[in-house]
């Protein structure tokens, strides 16, 4: 299918774009497009692995506030400005080669629906866990992992019904809003975001609210209506209303299944390993929602039920029931470990199927010599 996107946010038409029309022109044309993609996902999990170094429980902006150096708060600043504008100048640069593809699609999206969760998980660091005094409750940063989650499900659930991803607003504004949160800390110092801002409340409250209000107010009813007006046209991917809300079965059960962990987990887990499970929430998104986006180009009907959920309802159910006793934590490392492996070589298969699929290399412009 072709691919097409529409992208109506003033910041991204009016001031990014020119700036990515200009960066693209230093790009050289040997360049594969999926190069600028994988280099931009690098760049966010290696400045991920450099914040867990110094912060792996989320505590060192809270406790111990010189605990992670300045010099990383800007390499953040830095990482995800590469990162946000990799991502912008990909599409752009694979129409100038003219070698745009399916694979492409797919490895800028899926490397998308992983980035956004490790986007987050790098920004909690900022916050750090609520000490009593500030912070954000390992809680409110679930949440938050979710509705961000629940955002990015939502535009390829609305590709997936109406052929077409409308690029969400809250993309382009998050992005800056984080490199503009980074450049602060690491000008400030973490103490900005311990002192209230306005009327008692700090700036991760408000950034909480932003979030919520953005997603329930503009982005969900915005999905909603994108569909119900390809409805009217009659342009609808689906006819039935089952094979329309399929897509959204094992997402909404992942979430459900997580939930009933974190409520109901006996030694708590979320807060002993809060870096840990939600690394585990964002890979097992990911997995499902790359799923949902190879379904939506090969238009094929996604599984019911994706296999991550049998072994999490197992794991769950023997935390929940007290059988995993003081095993909990262990059980949550084995797996995460089996998703982030899982996930890793789904990845690689699927790129090497496309690639030969379609005669082309992942990283070269050079064609494949048919054999």
């Amino acid at each position: 299918s072709q691919y097409s996107a529409v992208d109506t946010n003033p910041l991204s038409v009016y001031i990014m774009q020119p700036i990515w029309n200009k960066i693209i022109k230093i790009v050289p044309l040997w360049i594969a497009p999926n190069l600028l993609t994988f280099s931009g996902f690098v760049m966010i999990l290696f400045n991920y692995f450099l914040i867990s170094f110094y912060d792996w429980d989320y505590t060192a902006s809270g406790t111990s506030p010189g605990l992670v150096p300045t010099w990383v708060w800007l390499f953040s600043a830095f990482t995800t400005f590469c990162a946000y504008a990799l991502d912008s100048i990909d599409g752009k640069h694979a129409r100038r080669t003219q070698s745009s593809t399916p694979l492409g699609e797919l490895f800028d999206h899926g490397l998308d629906s992983w980035a956004t969760s490790i986007f987050v998980l790098s920004f909690f660091s900022v916050c750090s866990c609520d000490n009593g005094k500030t912070g954000v409750s390992v809680y409110t940063m679930y949440i938050y992992l979710s509705i961000v989650l629940f955002n990015f499900m939502c535009s390829h659930w609305e590709k997936y019904n109406t052929g077409v991803l409308f690029l969400p607003w809250g993309y382009d504004i998050s992005q800056v809003v984080l490199i503009a949160a980074y450049l602060l800390t690491g000008t400030v110092g973490v103490e900005v975001w311990q002192k209230p801002l306005l009327f008692g409340y700090y700036i991760t409250d408000l950034l909480v609210i932003l979030l919520i209000g953005f997603s329930l107010f503009l982005s969900f009813p915005q999905t909603l209506y994108n569909i119900h007006r390809a409805h009217l046209k009659k342009t609808l991917k689906n006819d039935s209303l089952y094979e329309g809300l399929l897509p959204l079965v094992s997402p909404l059960l992942l979430f459900v299944l997580l939930t009933v962990w974190v409520v109901l987990s006996p030694s708590n887990i979320l807060a002993k390993q809060p870096r840990l499970f939600l690394w585990m929430v964002g890979v097992a998104f990911s997995n499902v929602i790359c799923k949902v986006i190879i379904c939506q180009m090969s238009s094929t009907r996604p599984e019911l039920l994706h296999w991550f959920l049998f072994p999490l309802a197992l794991v769950v159910g023997a935390a929940i029931s007290g059988l995993l006793g003081g095993m909990e934590e262990a059980a949550l490392g084995a797996f995460t470990a089996l998703v982030t492996a899982a996930h890793l070589h789904f990845g690689v298969c699927v790129g090497r199927q496309l690639s030969e699929h379609l005669n082309i290399y992942i990283f070269s412009l050079k064609k494949r010599v048919q054999e």
